[in-house]
């Protein structure tokens, strides 16, 4: 093959390559998710301060080097030079510091449980992972929904992300960070959508059969009266999710419809968090959001009791 052809090659491949790339992460529609692209394109640009002249000295001296060619001097006995080992160590030296000052400082500002700075009031959104689909529930508003996620355009969102059994990681890659859920615990994430539109939302850790139908639409509507009438509309669903009504969904099914609920019953996010925590009260204590956190302390020393009985013996 030619190098001409070659490099025709490469092109193409490259060019497809990132036409894949519409949609995801180097696209992004919200702040953290440009901010995480700025990371991405800052760090990938230091290393390549390294890779690209190694690929063009090895075909260098590749061609150089070769054994057609006659060499006017030869010396066999050459074996070191103190400005090449200089500059073969320190760059990469300089670039690895900088590479730790940039995840250093980008870590503490792409904090996923930070509330975002300078946006105004967030909207709370309790997220639970189920076999095989998502359920998101607005404790302000009363509403829940599966698979579907809707929210005001320029609005940071406040996600408390929970799950029912297997460990599952919610993402939405136009937004932003990805982060996991797992049962009888609670992390968070906040995001915010600088645009209205429709944005597409995964599981991005392998959680069995159903995994590859477990996706959402996130939606970021042009305004709040929008979002408000929206959830006016779930409202008049007839359906409630209540303790009994969770159990049936939380049953696994594989490429679960959209569904609204015009009703929820106070407290079961952390009904949901807690009931993995055994002997420590009812399932109707945790559903109060001031017993859950108390019960999580008493359950804590209790804990560390039993493993330190176990590591004992």
């Amino acid at each position: 093959m030619s190098i001409r052809n070659l490099f025709k090659l490469t092109f193409t491949t490259i060019v497809l390559m990132l036409a894949g790339c519409s949609g995801g992460v180097l696209d992004p529609k919200g702040q953290v998710g440009m901010d995480e692209k700025n990371l991405i394109i800052l760090c990938t640009i230091l290393m390549l301060i390294v890779v690209i002249p190694v690929i063009v000295l090895t075909l260098y001296f590749a061609w150089k080097y070769r054994a057609s060619r006659d060499f006017e001097i030869y010396t066999p006995k050459w074996a070191h030079s103190t400005k090449i080992e200089a500059l073969v160590w320190s760059v990469p030296v300089l670039i690895i510091v900088a590479l730790g000052v940039i995840t250093w400082r980008s870590t503490i500002a792409l904090d996923p449980y930070a509330p975002l700075e300078g946006q105004g009031e967030h909207l709370t959104v309790e997220v639970v992972s189920l076999d095989w689909k998502w359920l998101f529930i607005y404790p302000e508003q009363g509403i829940a929904t599966v698979n579907e996620l809707v929210f005001p355009a320029n609005k940071p969102i406040a996600f408390k992300i929970t799950s029912e059994n297997a460990m599952n990681s919610f993402f939405i890659p136009q937004l932003g960070s990805q982060i996991y859920s797992m049962a009888g615990m609670e992390t968070k994430l906040h995001l915010i959508a600088n645009e209205p539109g429709t944005f597409k939302g995964i599981s991005s850790n392998y959680s069995g059969a159903g995994f590859s139908g477990m996706k959402f639409n996130a939606i970021a509507t042009p305004t709040e009266a929008d979002f408000e009438a929206w959830v006016e509309r779930v409202k008049q669903e007839d359906t409630a999710l209540t303790s009994g009504t969770y159990k049936e969904l939380a049953e696994p099914t594989e490429n679960h419809p959209v569904t609204y609920y015009g009703d929820v019953s106070d407290g079961l996010f952390h009904e949901i968090l807690m009931k993995y925590m055994k002997d420590h009260g009812s399932m109707d204590f945790y559903s109060k959001p001031d017993n859950a956190a108390t019960g999580m302390k008493k359950a804590m020393p209790d804990m560390h009791k039993g493993h330190h009985e176990e590591v004992n013996e």
